[in-house]
């Protein structure tokens, strides 16, 4: 009986472990999208400005990251980070007093780069899944502003 007792305890010990093990495993590609793009580097960036701009969002800064790292001696691939606001969504969640710890998450980001396969790739933060452990009100506008990303980046995402 206690020989039972001991392996039980053991194999809801390792169980747990294993849990907290393949949630972690995973997280990254959970919490990140990654897409290839259908275009170029420079296609890509143009192509996501205009779609930025046909849903009605706005773009208040781009990192070029690429640009950024020369400065340091670093010479790497393309890669730049987009800012993307859409002003309504985000006063949502600045106007709520209780919610604006979010912000630090805020604006949206989308980043392009090129992979060492000279590929452009797109990739974004899963806001809408994160989002699910927040408040109800941070769990709408999170989805919401993440549906929107998608629809913005569904014509330059390869399929």
């Amino acid at each position: 009986m206690k020989n039972y007792l001991i392996g039980g305890l053991g194999g809801f010990v390792l169980g747990i472990a294993l849990t907290f093990y393949l949630v972690f495993a995973m997280s990254a590609d959970l919490m990140l999208l990654e897409d290839e793009s259908q275009y170029n580097f420079e296609q890509t960036e143009a192509k996501l400005r205009e779609s930025i701009k046909a849903q009605g969002w706005v773009v208040p800064t781009v990192h070029d990251l690429q640009k950024s790292m020369a400065k340091f001696g670093h010479e790497i691939k393309p890669v730049k980070v987009f800012e993307v606001c859409e002003p309504n969504i985000a006063n949502k969640v600045l106007s709520a007093s209780d919610d604006r710890i979010v912000s630090s998450l805020m604006p949206c980001r989308i980043s392009i780069y090129e992979k060492n396969d000279g590929k452009t790739y797109i990739s974004r933060m899963n806001s809408g899944l994160m989002a699910q452990v927040m408040s109800p009100l941070i769990i709408e506008v999170m989805s919401e502003a993440s549906a929107q990303n998608e629809v913005i980046l569904e014509a330059i995402l390869k399929k």
